[in-house]
């Protein structure tokens, strides 16, 4: 099994990375009162020394009172929390890496009276925490104008601190995605409607962080079909809805799609083999991440009710990757079980990969 694909190095014109290999976001529970100390650095230089070419880090919440759910989340605003996350760049930086912070709004993810700001209401498009459930009131269009603002506050401030590029949380059933999801979404502003016009929150996010960080500057935009809250949910039923969603995302100034499964292996819509980061870079034309169990037997929902992942090999992952259906491979469980996950998996020895299963769920939680 040759995996000469893999270690390819990436050359986008905005980012240059030693191979294919990215550390996927994973929400974390260890930086008191939003601050990452010294285990966070530690956490994310050992997969930097381990050879991964990009980290994207956990979710770290944007400066907006209904941002998260929890006060150990880290945060991406305060002094503080600014100065830790510098000492996690010059970590991987000293390691050999590269590293993007995943800006985060979780939306009607989080339940009235969590988070740091427990008075404060939760933050969604239409008041809704599930399709059909008015829980709240909607955003106000000043209060979108000012999520807005702290996403590309957040974006400046990545690029000052010397991160290589950032990425937009637009998945999973957080706020970004509330707005794409016509489940949540039943506005009759600029915001609400056709496909396109739910795109309009995601199009001023990306363009508010584009005039702060320049030209050339990478951004990421993370989406998925599925929700923490259905997964069975879909925004695009077809190759051509996809395109209505994503092309004004695309064009606000978007570099890169992190395009998010539960198993990079299932086809997107029929009559094609082509994963959702397959069809994205088809129809877009731009770089793709491709994540969903790489390298597990067991995609995450399993693991977190009490099951295990075991590693296989990868040589389904590699013939797409060779084909070119899509760019980049995200990493998840499997580096939290597995630092030395690329060594692995260079060396052929997928076989010595350690399963994946409740023993370390704490180092990822």
């Amino acid at each position: 099994m040759s995996t000469d694909a893999l270690f390819k190095p990436f050359n986008h014109p905005k980012l240059t990375l030693k191979n294919r290999v990215l550390m996927a976001p994973m929400t974390r529970q260890f930086s008191p009162n939003g601050v990452p100390g010294a285990n966070v650095v530690d956490y994310y230089r050992r997969r930097a020394e381990g050879g991964v070419g990009l980290i994207i880090t956990e979710g770290t919440t944007i400066n907006h009172k209904a941002a998260s759910f929890e006060s150990k989340i880290p945060n991406f605003y305060s002094d503080e929390a600014l100065a830790g996350w510098t000492k996690v760049v010059e970590a991987v930086h000293q390691a050999g890496g590269k590293i993007a912070p995943q800006l985060w709004h979780i939306g009607c993810a989080r339940k009235p009276g969590t988070g740091p700001f427990p008075d404060y209401p939760s933050a969604t498009p239409s008041g809704m925490a599930l399709p059909g459930k008015q829980t709240g009131e909607p955003l106000t269009t000043d209060e979108i104008t000012a999520i807005v603002k702290a996403f590309a506050d957040a974006a400046g401030n990545a690029k000052r601190i010397g991160f290589d590029a950032v990425e937009i949380h637009g998945a999973h059933g957080y706020l970004v995605d509330n707005f794409l999801w016509e489940g949540l979404n039943q506005r009759d502003d600029k915001y609400g409607g056709s496909r396109a016009k739910r795109s309009q929150f995601a199009v001023e996010i990306v363009q508010a962080i584009r005039a702060q960080v320049g030209d050339e500057f990478p951004i990421i935009f993370r989406f998925s079909q599925w929700k923490q809250q259905d997964y069975n949910a879909r925004l695009a039923n077809t190759p051509e809805e996809l395109l209505e969603i994503l092309q004004p995302i695309s064009e606000a100034g978007v570099d890169i799609f992190h395009c998010s499964t539960r198993r990079f292996w299932e086809p997107e819509f029929a009559a094609s083999d082509l994963n959702l980061a397959g069809w994205t870079r088809k129809l877009l034309n731009k770089a793709t991440i491709t994540v969903g169990s790489v390298s597990l037997n067991e995609e995450f929902i399993a693991t977190f009710m009490g099951g295990e992942a075991k590693g296989v090999d990868i040589s389904e992952l590699l013939t797409r990757l060779d084909a070119k259906e899509f760019d980049l491979v995200a990493v998840g469980r499997a580096l939290i079980a597995n630092p030395d996950w690329v060594q692995l998996m260079q060396s052929g020895r997928h076989d010595e990969l350690k399963t994946y299963d409740r023993a370390i769920l704490a180092e990822l939680i």
